[in-house]
């Protein structure tokens, strides 16, 4: 069996471009990857470019043989463009063993060690900007049977927050769980932007309302800064959606910089990197909570993990998104109860509709059209994510 082509698709989804592959064989079976690089999309195509022309004619079932090599032989290592691309290979290649041997790809990584995974809401809050209007979103998330939300409550602010705009984005803090009462998780995301001593006055700040996670307090340069954070914290700490391969988690976990790592498969290096990764977080008994905020063969791949991780432990699902999202793929999510079910379609469980991915073709994002960190996004074409069982 060999690879035969890599075909690539770019498709604007309005906050972002997601950039699919799919890998051809000569014996017909096909498998797809997803390596979304927001903002980088050419520099994820070129990287794909280059790998395409060391893995035709390869044997795609020699997944660890293949990922190794394109980690080994590059100059560049943990670049992000390169690593997104051997992402998407990656899940493409389990792709294509799951299918040819007719199980998901959770059987070929050990079993299954759970039917179902907890999810928690991204997008929930799209158009809020006041208080008021992030309370009322939330209630409404809630009453879909959402137990767990994540937003950024921090407007513009950048390595610094005075009293006051710190004040102002606990408000709305304050508002959300006065809305869904103490039985709905919060998850509160910091994008990577505060200083050291700015990250622990909002961590001390954000204590009375029990969040489950301050997710990356600090920019993604210095995992020390990050490790010093995590030392005088009182509520948990999330990171790691920036970091690209596991190599990169040895010192992170060593220098215990977090309670829930977040390696995003689109990112690390794919399945494969994850696995290793949460075997490592293992050890020092660190929790699982991939970043997950792209497109559904990202989604499909993570939701793989999420079956067979033993330390795997909330997953992250777009709450909404362009109304053609749902005709990309044949993905189906199943909730129920705060849930997500582990789906067991051969492989990743989904495959590509080629044509309505060429019917949204790439479109530059500008992200000065956003005010604040991206909470008031409210796409023309809008959508809640199409949930089966809600």
């Amino acid at each position: 069996m060999r690879i035969t082509e890599i075909h690539t698709y770019t498709v604007f989804m309005y906050r972002t471009n997601y950039v699919f592959i799919e890998i051809e064989t000569d014996e017909g079976t096909t498998g797809v990857g997803e390596g979304t690089l927001e903002y980088k999309e050419h520099a994820l195509l070129g990287a794909v470019e280059d790998i395409r022309r060391v893995l035709i004619g390869r044997d795609p079932r020699q997944i660890e043989k293949i990922t190794s090599e394109l980690y080994r032989d590059s100059y560049w290592r943990n670049c992000a463009a390169l690593q997104s691309a051997v992402s998407a290979v990656d899940m493409a290649l389990w792709d294509i063993k799951g299918k040819l041997l007719g199980v998901p790809v959770y059987e070929l990584l050990g079993g299954k060690v759970r039917d179902r995974v907890r999810m928690y809401a991204n997008g929930w809050f799209a158009g809020a900007n006041t208080p008021q209007e992030f309370a009322s979103a939330a209630k409404a998330a809630k009453e879909k049977g959402v137990t767990a939300l994540k937003w950024d409550p921090f407007g513009k602010a950048y390595l610094y927050m005075d009293r006051g705009e710190l004040a102002r984005s606990i408000e709305t803090v304050e508002a959300v769980r006065a809305s869904v009462g103490s039985e709905v998780d919060l998850l509160i995301e910091g994008h990577g932007r505060f200083d050291i001593e700015t990250s622990v006055r909002v961590a001390q700040a954000l204590k009375p309302f029990e969040p489950m996670f301050f997710e990356e307090p600090t920019p993604p340069d210095s995992i020390d800064a990050l490790a010093e954070v995590r030392r005088k914290s009182p509520v948990p700490i999330a990171a790691g959606e920036r970091l690209y391969a596991p190599v990169a988690f040895r010192d992170f976990l060593e220098k215990g910089c977090a309670d829930f790592i977040q390696p995003d498969v689109s990112h690390c290096g794919g399945i494969s990197a994850i696995k290793k990764i949460a075997s490592m977080a293992e050890n020092y008994y660190v929790a699982v909570a991939p970043h997950n905020p792209s497109g559904p063969v990202a989604n499909a791949a993570t939701l793989q993990l999420a079956g067979c991780l033993t330390n795997f432990r909330i997953l992250e699902i777009m709450m909404t998104d362009m109304s053609w999202r749902k005709r990309l793929t044949d993905e189906r999510v199943i909730f129920a109860d705060g849930t997500i079910l582990i789906p067991d379609r051969p492989g990743l469980g989904l495959s590509l509709n080629r044509e309505e991915c060429g019917a949204h073709p790439f479109q530059p994002v500008d992200l000065r059209h956003y005010k604040g960190s991206l909470t008031d996004i409210r796409p023309r074409d809008a959508a809640e994510y199409y949930f089966e069982g809600i």
